[in-house]
């Protein structure tokens, strides 16, 4: 089973908790796997909701056994740093700094480290020293919001 997979699986579970699931990582193989979810919800994630959905999900694997072997399972909320996987997340983080990573070089690069200024279905505009980079958001390969430092 792929990570999307894995996640449109539990998808509707974490959603019936009243969270997001905004980003999951699959690692398996070796002497044990590894499940991590990065969940959130407008109000942020503490710990009894992290438990919670722990549980939910758990529940669900054992059931499904969509997991080959071993493996841990983690929950966590996805942090300052957070990932940006979907195009509702760009558009939400509108504004922001942000560090992209690109599967394939665009103008010339492949690093790109400023404010989100726009983003749709299909790119993201990234302003860098005054200037603007579409980036088709299908060649992103990772992009996280840059922690503001006061």
């Amino acid at each position: 089973m792929t990570g999307n997979e894995l996640a449109n699986l539990l998808e509707p579970t974490i959603e019936r908790l009243g969270f997001e699931l905004v980003d999951l990582e699959l690692r398996l193989g070796g002497k044990g796997g590894l499940v991590r979810l990065f969940i959130d919800k407008p109000d942020g994630i503490d710990l009894d909701d992290c438990e919670k959905a722990s549980l939910a999900v758990g529940a669900l694997l054992d059931v499904e056994d969509p997991v080959p072997g071993n493996y841990t399972l983690e929950v966590s909320s996805p942090g300052l740093d957070r990932k940006l996987t979907k195009a509702a997340h760009f558009r939400r983080f509108r504004g922001e700094t942000v560090k992209v990573r690109m599967r394939f070089p665009v103008e010339g690069r492949r690093r790109f480290r400023g404010t989100l200024v726009s983003s749709d279905e299909e790119s993201i505009v990234v302003e860098v020293d005054g200037e603007p980079h579409s980036l088709p958001l299908g060649t992103i390969d990772t992009a996280r919001l840059v922690p503001v430092v006061e």
